[in-house]
């Protein structure tokens, strides 16, 4: 007689990637429902069900069962597998950004190796930009014992909303046994500022306008601001117009703090009702733009801590996904996702975080006992 499954039942869609890595990791299965009940039209959306066959795609015996109307689904986790030669398509209601944090975490307690290509939007306006991931996200796993030699994100093309048309290459390794524990408290002080402006099916002048404008405001601060430009033309160029820029700030202790913007024409999401026309036709100029980021960097680096705010809740998932010893972190103003991620792991994992508010600096320090969890579907050799 086949054992019954227990499903931890949850309501709504909210923190939908993190309920899921937490419940694949934990081996947890979940149900949720209540899946925007009272919407014009209900249930999930495309890019979370794309999510979902993501995770299929790198899994093994996992199952996902949405309902008809889509307002509730159940998912029992498999292995993580990992793998070679894989491609998914990420769709355009979404950038591809939103796949890669909770595919950056499953893959290193993966079997194998993972090399995926992912297809679809590259930069845009919601979610952190594939530049940002490559020179900030996967800069973290160095951190917590990830050797960086198999670690590689490369554009091969860009895309921008509403066609999307990119494409990037992502291989990670799999940690051996566990990720080690952290005491990164050191911020440091900004010594470089690196960035990448991109254009695409636009002027390669807009890559300049926007470079210059946001040298105008950080070279105020210091000389050493180098900002490379990506000239996308023909089929590396996706199938919509498109420019942004994403830039990174170096402390002198190592700490990576991130900002990034496209601007682009808007998502054409039939889900989420009609665009309003008036933002169809004028974008932002580049110069805005360039002031725009270099001022959302300022103010990320104003904040204090050893990540931006948007990594504040990767950086906690890898905190509580540590052997069980004590791992000490410092951020800047704690972001609400920072504060539901808090309060997921501690649901899922048991893992309490100990916060400390650091008044002289105006930051937060939090430390707690790692899960101990290992990878356990590795190959034992």
């Amino acid at each position: 007689m086949e054992e019954k499954t227990w499903y931890r039942r949850l309501k709504g869609i909210d923190q939908f990637r993190l309920r899921l890595v937490l419940s694949t990791l934990s081996g947890t299965p979940i149900q949720i429902e209540e899946i925007r009940p009272d919407e014009t039209s209900p249930g999930l959306r495309d890019y979370e069900a794309s999510l979902l066959r993501l995770v299929e795609l790198i899994s093994d015996d996992c199952s996902v069962v949405i309902s008809s109307t889509g307002t509730k689904v159940r998912y029992k986790p498999g292995v993580i597998v990992g793998g070679k030669h894989l491609v998914h398509e990420c769709g355009v209601s979404r950038s591809i950004g939103y796949f890669l944090e909770p595919l950056i975490v499953l893959a290193l307690f993966g079997k194998k190796p993972l090399c995926i290509t992912l297809k679809g939007i590259t930069n845009d306006f919601k979610d952190p930009c594939v530049d940002t991931f490559r020179t900030t996200t996967l800069h973290m796993l160095k951190q917590f014992g990830v050797p960086l030699d198999g670690v590689e994100l490369k554009v091969v093309s860009r895309g921008v909303p509403p066609q999307g048309g990119g494409e990037v290459i992502l291989a990670l390794p799999i940690i051996q046994n566990n990720l080690s524990a952290v005491n990164w408290v050191d911020e440091g002080m900004v010594k470089r500022i690196r960035g990448v402006a991109f254009s695409t099916k636009a002027s390669p002048q807009f890559i300049n306008r926007m470079i210059s404008s946001a040298r105008g405001i950080l070279n105020n601060l210091l000389p050493d601001v180098y900002i490379d430009s990506d000239h996308k033309t023909g089929q590396f160029a996706g199938r919509s117009p498109g420019y942004g820029i994403s830039l990174v700030a170096q402390t002198t202790s190592g700490c990576l703090i991130s900002a990034d913007y496209a601007a682009s024409y808007p998502y054409v999401n039939e889900m989420d009702g009609f665009e309003d026309p008036t933002e169809t036709e004028t974008l932002m100029s580049p110069e805005e733009i360039g002031v725009k980021v270099a001022s959302m960097l300022l103010e990320e680096i104003e904040q204090g801590g050893v990540v931006d705010s948007t990594h504040q809740g990767l950086l906690f998932l890898l905190c509580a996904l540590c052997p069980k010893d004590v791992s000490k972190v410092r951020v800047g103003l704690l972001t609400p996702y920072a504060i539901e991620t808090l309060r997921q792991i501690k649901d899922f994992l048991g893992v309490k975080f100990d916060i400390k508010p650091h008044t002289p600096t105006n930051t937060v320090i939090l430390r707690c006992l790692g899960s101990g969890l290992k990878n356990l579907s590795r190959k034992i050799q």
